[in-house]
């Protein structure tokens, strides 16, 4: 983290850089495109970039799993990792460009990640750019992106950006317009710890507002939020808007007259730089006497600090890394180890892992068996090369395997060829299925059918879903080669919660995908055949149904996610199977100096080699929230060999044993305690699927 004399000195250059400003040269930095202001040297600066899993659409860069599959790893040190490789190749594009005197958009060293909003409803389409349903797991995953991304020297390798601020998730289709009501609680438990772990912990450089407005104040011009972010929390970086949303003050929340009032709203409460042109208005707005030139002065300082902490204006360590370290050959390995991470085994009735020495034909069928789309997710680059599951089966298994493919159907559409009848692939997937010893069924969606809204070409609703179940085309086909008999495993391409009960009961195996990457089908053979075991764990709940769930628009956390449902999960958060057999065999609690304990845990595996999470809930059993489940406070990914026992530490934090009222008011509230320790939910479900009990400690707080 940037220490505060660093801060404060790059401020200090930025005061006196502005203070050489006119008025009118202040306000046209405020602007998402900053020209150049050639009488001070200072070049042009495009402030809108995008690193959600990798360096997004400016050409060649490493395409890591999307980010609900990176939540999925449960992995702290793999995100840190990852997103420092994401810096070194921004910062390899940024000097390659700028020495072409390149400045245009989505080449800048401000990257607009990581999204930390809630994924508090499957059919948000926008889900997958966050790390799940959970504030905890968000907020630690959170931490070490934005650590990894900015660095810890004392230039920043590149600037994070924590969004959308805050609590948006869904509905798309209403975001311009819509005012997201959520309790002072709900507020306090789960809507912002992440936002406020970023700025505390990891010291993110930047804040993005929401579209919405929260509370009846729209995000990117409420005071409510900016007390909390600036006084609160003590933020000191800038605060962007997202992409028009202060145009969308007087056009759709109507909380405005015009676009000079608009541009006064969002500067006078906290917004530093206007993604859109509402800032074109900015000058009027001081002409019409709502905004002071002080107020501009601020922003712009605010601006050209971050642009100092960059090293930008006078220079840096990191100028000299080459372009050659885009897409490296390290840079790749690490995509294919989060993506081999990622995986979710949700059924294995034995099947997996498939042994190659078995096998002389192989069906390799579905709309997403040889997709890129599949791989890629949304705010993403570009590969080089994309490793597709079909293409990575074909090379793991050479000339040994006879492989036969089918499509089996379009994505959505009821066929695939325009001319042909409705179902024109399904007789070839049927035949592909009957000559096959084992069949891999591709299935699932991509950003065209879940994404942003106005951003994907989405054919259903805005970027969300309408409800859980695959496209019809795809259920077809899954009946299909359900008939044939075969041994069928369904691998799952999607980034949020799918119907798979008609999976579950008719194939053999259920191994969730995400979106992997451009490595992700090297990957996928990998984990098919044992080289490594699938070790990843669901970061959001999937349900049996849509009807338990509220209202879409209903931001109540009541009912919602893992800690709120009041139904039976399909398959829970936290739960994901491996090809090991890792049991906690013993654990217990010691308290530190500082408030906080430590969870000392004894797993042993009696499987195979692999990596697990152990996961520790707790529970308060004094004065805990009505209809609250036990909640995630630690998590360690491990690695255990066949055979192997060992202890593991898990740092919990003090915040455990708090209690937030009705009011939003957090305080340390009850003194028993039971702390859950495991490797999935302690919820019956999990001990359903996994046969497996996690382990109880009762602790009293002294």
């Amino acid at each position: 983290m940037i220490s505060k004399e660093t801060r404060k000195k790059a401020r200090e250059k930025a005061e006196a850089l502005v203070g050489q400003m006119t008025l009118e040269e202040k306000a046209a930095q405020l602007k998402y495109g900053a020209p150049a202001l050639k009488r001070l040297g200072i070049p042009a600066y495009n402030w809108w970039n995008e690193g959600l899993h990798g360096v997004a659409r400016a050409g060649q860069a490493t395409v890591f799993p999307q980010a609900i599959g990176m939540a999925a790893t449960f992995d702290t040190e793999l995100l840190k990792e990852e997103a420092d490789v994401i810096a070194t190749e921004g910062r390899a594009k940024y000097n390659a460009s700028s020495a072409e005197n390149d400045r245009d958009i989505y080449k800048g060293l401000t990257f607009w990640s990581p999204n930390v909003n809630i994924f508090r409803d499957p059919r948000w389409g926008r889900g997958h750019e966050t790390y799940g349903e959970d504030p905890y797991l968000t907020s630690r995953l959170g931490v070490a992106f934005v650590e990894g991304l900015q660095g810890d020297g004392d230039t920043l390798k590149a600037a994070a950006c924590a969004k959308h601020f805050a609590v948006h998730s869904g509905p798309e289709a209403l975001r311009h317009e819509f005012d997201a009501q959520a309790t002072p609680q709900d507020m306090e438990e789960t809507y912002l710890p992440a936002f406020q772990a970023l700025v505390q912990e990891a010291g993110v450089e930047s804040v993005m507002g929401a579209y919405n407005r929260t509370n009846g104040e729209p995000c990117c011009g409420s005071p409510s939020l900016q007390k909390i972010l600036r006084k609160d929390w003590g933020f000191e970086g800038h605060f962007v808007s997202d992409c028009w949303a202060i145009r969308d003050f007087h056009e759709h929340h109507m909380v405005t007259k015009n676009v000079r009032e608009s541009a006064a709203m969002a500067i006078n409460n906290g917004c530093d730089v206007n993604c859109g042109n509402t800032y074109l208005h900015i000058l009027g707005a001081v002409q019409d006497g709502l905004v002071t030139e002080e107020t501009i002065t601020e922003a712009a300082v605010r601006l050209f600090t971050t642009r100092y902490l960059l090293g930008l204006i006078d220079g840096s360590e990191f100028d000299q890394i080459p372009y050659t370290e885009v897409e490296s050959a390290e840079h790749l390995a690490l995509s294919r180890r989060a993506a081999q991470e990622s995986f979710v085994l949700l059924k294995n009735n034995g099947i997996l892992p498939l042994d190659k020495a078995k096998l002389k034909t192989i069906g390799i069928i579905g709309p997403n068996a040889d997709s890129r789309a599949a791989l890629a997710g949304n705010y993403h680059g570009t590969a080089s090369r994309y490793v597709t599951v079909q293409e990575g089966l074909q090379d793991y298994l050479g000339d040994s395997v006879r492989v036969l493919t089918s499509v089996g159907c379009d994505l959505f559409r009821d066929r695939v060829e325009n001319l042909a009848f409705p179902d024109d692939r399904l007789s070839e997937a049927k035949t592909v299925a009957k000559y096959s010893d084992v069949v891999i069924l591709c299935v699932g969606l991509d950003e065209t059918l879940e994404g942003e809204e106005g951003d994907t070409g989405n054919s259903y609703a805005s970027g969300d879903k309408r409800d859980l179940l695959l496209p019809e085309s795809q259920r077809k086909l899954m009946e299909a080669i359900a008939e044939t008999g075969k041994p069928v495993v369904l691998c799952l391409m999607a980034g949020s919660d799918i119907d798979l009960s008609y999976a579950a009961e008719h194939f053999d195996a259920v191994l969730q995908l995400w979106y992997p990457g451009s490595e992700g089908g090297k990957a996928a053979a990998q984990v098919l055949f044992g080289e490594v075991s699938p070790s990843g764990k669901l970061p959001v709940t999937f349900y049996e149904s849509l009807e338990e769930l509220p209202e879409f628009t209903d931001y109540r956390m009541e009912g919602r996610t893992y800690r709120y449902m009041k139904g039976k999960a399909q398959y829970p958060f936290g739960y994901g199977l491996t090809y090991g057999n890792v049991s906690v065999t013993g654990a217990e609690i010691a308290a530190r100096p500082d408030g906080s304990i430590v969870v000392s845990a004894e797993a042993e595996n009696t499987g195979v080699e692999t990596d697990e999470v152990l996961q520790v809930y707790v529970e308060n059993t004094d004065c805990g929230r009505a209809g609250k489940h036990p909640e995630l406070c630690g998590f360690l990914r491990i690695h255990l060999k066949e055979g192997q026992k060992a202890c593991f530490e898990i740092p919990v934090s003090k915040n455990v044993f708090t209690v937030v009222g009705e009011d939003g008011v957090r305080e340390e509230k009850g003194t028993h305690f039971v702390f859950y320790v495991g490797c999935s939910q302690p919820d019956a479900r999990s001990l359903e699927l996994t046969g497996k009990a996690s382990l109880e400690i009762h602790y009293e707080r002294r």
